[in-house]
């Protein structure tokens, strides 16, 4: 099936050898226009960036029945080796599912990933039809969408109008995979939350911050967002103070006094 418009991966390289480069990861069902404004904001401010289209993701549904989580986590590490071969210093940035691919890769890639920003990351979920997902599946492909849940007017995330039961299946096992190994995550954290979300309950963000062993982490809580928080009120919150993070440890890494960001950066850490 060819890529919906708008779901296209993007990429962005400065001029020279970029210091800071980051992997942004869209969610379940979801697309790389849900990060491109994110995307663009960390050009503007000299980083390497990519944000890979996911297996499955971005064309029809069921493409997706096809793909299972090791497809997407693989999509990401392609692009955190090619841009680790480049810069000083490497970011992963995600959204919901997003979100548990970074937890992987910081679980796996150790001290090659500098920091990692978590947007509504989802590592279980309290619905109790999930727990049948996997009987489910055999005789019927599909669930109801989880997609769209943004508070802002006007605003609509590119993503699928129904969820791949197999997929879905799949992204469970992910969760107990990325759950048993949160200790590995030693990374400085940067994890967002916003208090009215409608996919991700908020459960999800203390298993997380509760099981990574970093001595670095930063809840920031939105108020005036749902899920899709990086195309929502509080996007401003999230570009500004994801870049600000990253500038602040690839500094310490290169020995040298961090810029001060310009700008404020809203939301109430918790």
């Amino acid at each position: 099936m060819p890529v919906m418009l708008g779901a296209e991966p993007f990429s962005a390289d400065p001029p020279g050898e970029p210091g800071i480069g980051v992997v942004l990861s869209h969610g379940f069902t979801g697309t790389p226009q849900s990060m491109r404004p994110w995307g663009e904001h960390l050009a503007a401010q000299g980083f390497a960036v990519r944000g890979p289209r996911l297996p499955g993701h971005g064309t029809h549904w069921r493409d997706m029945q096809a793909t299972r989580w090791p497809d997407w986590y693989g999509e990401l590490s392609r692009a955190v080796d090619e841009l680790a071969a480049r810069c000083r210093s490497v970011f992963v940035f995600g959204l919901s599912m997003g979100g548990t691919l970074t937890l992987r890769l910081a679980e796996e890639y150790g001290d090659a990933i500098a920091g990692i920003c978590l947007v509504n990351p989802s590592v279980t979920t309290l619905r109790r039809d999930a727990a049948f997902a996997r009987h489910l599946a055999r005789f019927w492909p599909w669930a109801s969408a989880v997609a769209n849940d943004v508070a802002k007017p006007g605003v609509t995330e590119l993503a699928y109008d129904r969820v791949p039961l197999r997929a879905f299946v799949s992204l469970t096992e992910l969760w107990d995979v990325v759950r048993a190994d949160l200790g590995r995550v030693r990374q400085p954290v940067l994890l967002y939350r916003s208090t009215a979300d409608h996919v991700v309950e908020p459960v999800n963000a203390r298993l997380v911050l509760d099981g990574v062993s970093s001595t670095d982490v930063t809840e920031v809580v939105l108020h005036d967002s749902y899920h899709v928080a990086t195309l929502d009120h509080d996007a401003p919150t999230i570009f500004e103070g994801s870049t600000a993070f990253a500038r602040r440890l690839d500094a310490a890494r290169a020995g040298t006094t961090s810029p001060t960001p310009t700008g404020t950066t809203a939301g109430n850490p918790a």
